[in-house]
C-alpha cells in the first residue's frame, strides 16, 4: 500500500461523522472469538435500563471493541497489507465506532435529575433576563464583587 493510501485510510476512518449511514457488522471477530455484534448492541439497546449483571457484560464488551479498534488501526498505520485490506479494515473500524457509539449512549436516564436541572437552568434565565429587563445587571455585578 502505498503513503497516501495509507493516510487516506486513516483520515476516512477519524473523520467527523464518519458512522453516519455506517452498519454495524452482523459479526465480527474479537480477540480471536467471533461475536454476533449487532444483535448484541440491539439486544442491549431495546431495554429501557442495563440490569447489572449485564452492565459488566457491556463493559467488557466496550473494552474489548476499543482494543480491537486499536490494533486493526495500528495495522492500517503500520501494517504489511495492500489497500483492499485496508479499505476491508476501515470498513470494520467504522463499524465497531458505530457499535462504541451505541454502547457509549446506553444507560439509566435519571428524569428527575434531568427535570431539576432543567428548572434550575430555567429559573437561571428567567433570573438573568429579569435583571437586564430592569437596569439591574450591573447592580447585580457589583453585590458578587465584580
Amino acid at each position: 500500500m502505498q503513503p497516501y493510501e495509507r493516510a487516506q485510510l486513516v483520515e476516512r476512518v477519524g473523520r467527523d461523522g464518519a458512522t453516519v449511514g455506517a452498519d454495524i457488522p452482523d459479526r465480527i471477530e474479537i480477540q480471536g472469538e467471533d461475536i454476533d455484534l449487532e444483535s448484541f448492541v440491539f439486544e442491549i439497546k431495546r431495554r429501557e435500563t442495563i440490569p447489572p449483571g449485564e452492565r459488566d457484560r457491556v463493559e467488557q464488551a466496550k473494552r474489548n471493541l476499543r482494543r480491537e479498534r486499536v490494533e486493526r488501526m495500528e495495522l492500517i498505520e503500520e501494517g504489511d497489507i495492500t489497500f483492499e485490506e485496508g479499505e476491508e479494515l476501515a470498513r470494520a473500524i467504522i463499524g465497531i465506532d458505530r457499535a462504541l457509539n451505541a454502547l457509549e449512549n446506553l444507560g439509566p436516564t435519571d428524569l428527575e435529575r434531568e427535570r431539576q436541572a432543567q428548572d434550575v437552568a430555567d429559573r437561571k434565565r428567567w433570573m438573568s433576563f429579569l435583571r437586564k429587563a430592569l437596569g439591574n445587571e450591573d447592580d447585580a455585578a457589583n453585590r458578587r464583587g465584580r
